[in-house]
């Protein structure tokens, strides 16, 4: 019996710039367009995993910085990796940590060697560098690491913004280097590199062709969704992905809402992660067919409908929307949960779609139609 590969990337179809395949790796396979429900403390919030994986998820993510301040990296590795750990057993991404590093942390100081930071949680004093990313990743058995790099700030100056990518592609070389030298785990899991730049084209291809010399099995668009707004991201993701190589899976990371999925799709895109239906769902608001619906809204509290008819999730088949808004308003611990159980399903059902249309050669009318009627709420 043949084994299933490290990785490999199997293309089956495209339609304009929109692509459909496969990734193949040894826990499973990755049907893209991907979306991965974000597992950042070893949990996708609010739902169990069989219930992830019922929704139709090939691949969650989970996250670097949290995990390695609580319950610790090393700690992870001794009760059998972040799989065995949280009870999932497909494939897994975990982000590098550069990001919540920038954006949780007091008393951040960056220099070459890489980031030093206080804790968020207790204020404890840690150095995060490529080589402790690639380090950390390794211990929890991550199937898909990402390279460490630099989150541009969103409004960062053209001189910023080439001098934090070029940090970036230094990191990124190192991270090749220390993710290769734990051959064992580089034997069965794979490396993503971060293309950065901001909006700017040019340091876009510069940063691009740097990642390609140093090659990688996958390659991140970086350094969008930080407030740009979605036509700056739209305007970049229309050169962006085309400087990376059409034989290997790109990922935006970080978005988004459903109508930015299906317009990076438009643009080349293959995976995504975001933690908008998780969060969203917690706070009362579901992503429907027909738009972003809040279920806290007193229209709902004698509603009898589900949140959305078209919708397959087993939440829709057995819960009201007067069921649901009495939940959440109560602050009951189930609103949470079958909120975010129906958003993880809606993504899925997207995605699947999204798949679908992209292998009939209809996904321009399929996302002409999404958009119209995903609006038609607002």
């Amino acid at each position: 019996m043949n084994q299933p590969p490290r990785f490999q990337f199997q293309l089956h179809a495209t339609d304009g710039k929109a692509r459909t395949g496969v990734i193949h790796m040894m826990r499973g396979e990755i049907r893209t367009p991907a979306f991965m429900p974000v597992g950042t403390a070893a949990t996708v919030k609010a739902m169990r995993a069989e219930e992830v994986r019922s929704a139709g998820a090939d691949i969650i993510l989970g996250n670097t910085y949290h995990l390695m301040l609580r319950p610790g990296a090393e700690r992870v590795a001794r009760l059998g990796g972040l799989h065995r750990f949280m009870g999932w057993h497909r494939p897994i991404l975990t982000d590098s940590g550069g990001y919540q590093v920038m954006s949780l942390s007091d008393l951040t100081k960056m220099s070459e060697e890489g980031v030093a930071f206080a804790s968020h949680i207790d204020g404890s004093r840690h150095m995060l560098s490529p080589e402790r990313s690639m380090e950390i990743q390794r211990l929890l058995g991550s199937d898909i690491v990402m390279a460490f790099d630099e989150c541009t700030k969103n409004g960062a100056t053209r001189d910023e913004a080439a001098l934090s990518m070029e940090r970036s592609m230094r990191w990124a070389k190192r991270s090749r280097a220390g993710f290769d030298a734990g051959a064992e785990h580089a034997a069965r899991a794979a490396l993503f590199g971060i293309q950065q730049g901001s909006l700017d084209q040019d340091l876009r291809a510069i940063s691009a062709q740097k990642l390609i010399e140093i090659g990688f099995d996958g390659y991140a668009v970086g350094g969008l969704a930080v407030g740009e707004g979605q036509e700056a991201m739209f305007a970049t993701l229309d050169f962006a992905p085309d400087m990376l190589p059409a034989d290997k899976p790109r990922y935006l990371m970080g978005v988004g809402k459903p109508d930015d999925i299906v317009g990076a799709v438009e643009r080349g895109i293959d995976m995504f992660d975001c933690v908008l239906p998780t969060r969203s769902g917690r706070n009362g608001q579901a992503f429907t067919w027909d738009g972003p619906l809040n279920i806290r809204n007193a229209r709902y509290a004698e509603d009898d409908a589900p949140l959305d008819a078209d919708c397959t999730c087993p939440v829709c088949a057995t819960a009201s929307r007067a069921y649901l808004h009495h939940l959440i308003k109560s602050k009951e611990i189930l609103g949470a949960m079958l909120m975010t159980q129906h958003n993880i399903h809606f993504y899925q059902q997207l995605m699947a779609q999204i798949r679908e249309a992209i292998s009939e050669g209809r996904f321009a009318a399929f996302a002409s139609a999404f958009r119209t009627r995903y609006g038609a709420r607002r």
